[in-house]
């Protein structure tokens, strides 16, 4: 990252931001602080958990696996650009962050945010050819098809995020210098900016178009062709097998998409600051502790897997006990 390409405008009076977060709830604060540590804790474990069992288990290589794997460490670095400050800012009560921390974080979040919007896409397109083309699967998902997709979604984000950062931060902030939000997050940071920033919402709602709203007609128009598949299948213990090859991205899909839908692309007449906030936690934080279950639990070859690690562990654990002894 090169930083000079998101330089904040040293134009701005503002040299730092203080978060108003959930201050209007006071008495919820520790409440809200253990929650969410627990959340992030529990995202954190999972997702490494995840990651470790696909490495470990050579029957979970394959390309489905690996966009899992590239999930799960897309979810731990996505809460990790968010959380830690949260819960530094709910302890100390002092929400503040520099202009430059500012830029830093949201420069992240929106790569991490618009990378897992493709990598869902990727992800897909993965089942749609695994169900609709069974035949020609290991040739059309082989390993070079798969690294270009994962290399794409993360480049996206990359971009998107420089110039969605550059193009905020280039705006002159002069005060207030409070935003209505536990993040840096760009709907409420324009809010702030001097002067007109019409132009700058437009841009912001025309890439939320592009990079969430596209991948999510890609998802559906794969998911489409998906259930015609399986509709079409004689049997309905296949029919059952393959819809439970699909169902669990589709929970998480519809978990991601649904709040990030809700909130940058529902009209300004329904905006609201505090629903926004609690949409955000939702998205940023339980949609990030729940995918690592939902994978689990819907998944038998994640839970044979992960049952064999466990054993495989306990089993080295023994021999060492009884080496040294």
């Amino acid at each position: 990252l090169q930083m000079t390409w998101v330089m904040p405008n040293h134009s701005s009076l503002v040299s730092e931001f203080i978060f108003v977060g959930f201050s209007e709830l006071p008495q919820m604060r520790t409440l809200l602080f253990v929650l969410v540590l627990f959340m992030y804790t529990a995202s954190l474990a999972g997702n490494a958990i995840i990651t470790t069992v696909i490495k470990l288990n050579a029957t979970l290589h394959t390309p489905m696996y690996y966009f899992l794997i590239n999930l799960s460490l897309l979810e731990i670095c996505y809460t990790t650009a968010i959380v830690p400050k949260m819960l530094a800012s709910l302890v100390s009560k002092n929400g503040k962050i520099s202009l430059w921390g500012c830029a830093t974080q949201m420069y992240f979040f929106t790569l991490f945010g618009i990378t897992e919007c493709c990598l869902l896409a990727a992800m897909a397109y993965d089942r749609f050819v695994a169900l609709c083309k069974p035949l020609h699967y290991n040739v059309i998902m082989n390993r070079s098809v798969c690294a270009q997709l994962s290399m794409v979604s993360w480049s996206v984000g990359v971009m998107v995020g420089l110039g969605q950062t550059n193009y905020v931060f280039s705006l002159s902030y002069c005060g207030p210098n409070r935003i209505n939000h536990f993040f840096c997050d760009i709907p409420p940071l324009l809010t702030l900016a001097c002067g007109a920033t019409s132009m700058n919402a437009i841009a912001v709602y025309m890439v939320a178009v592009l990079f969430i709203t596209v991948p999510f007609l890609l998802i559906l128009t794969s998911y489409v062709y998906i259930i015609i598949s399986i509709l079409r299948m004689p049997s309905a213990e296949g029919r059952r097998k393959a819809f439970s090859t699909c169902s669990s991205h589709l929970i998480v899909v519809s978990l991601f998409y649904g709040s990030g839908i809700i909130t940058y692309l529902r009209p300004k007449s329904s905006y609201s600051a505090e629903s926004d906030k609690f949409l955000a936690l939702f998205y940023t934080v339980v949609t990030s502790m729940l995918n690592p279950i939902i994978y689990t639990l819907r998944n038998k070859e994640v839970q044979v897997a992960l049952k064999r690690t466990m054993r495989n562990k306990l089993y080295v654990r023994e021999c060492n006990k009884c080496l040294l002894l």
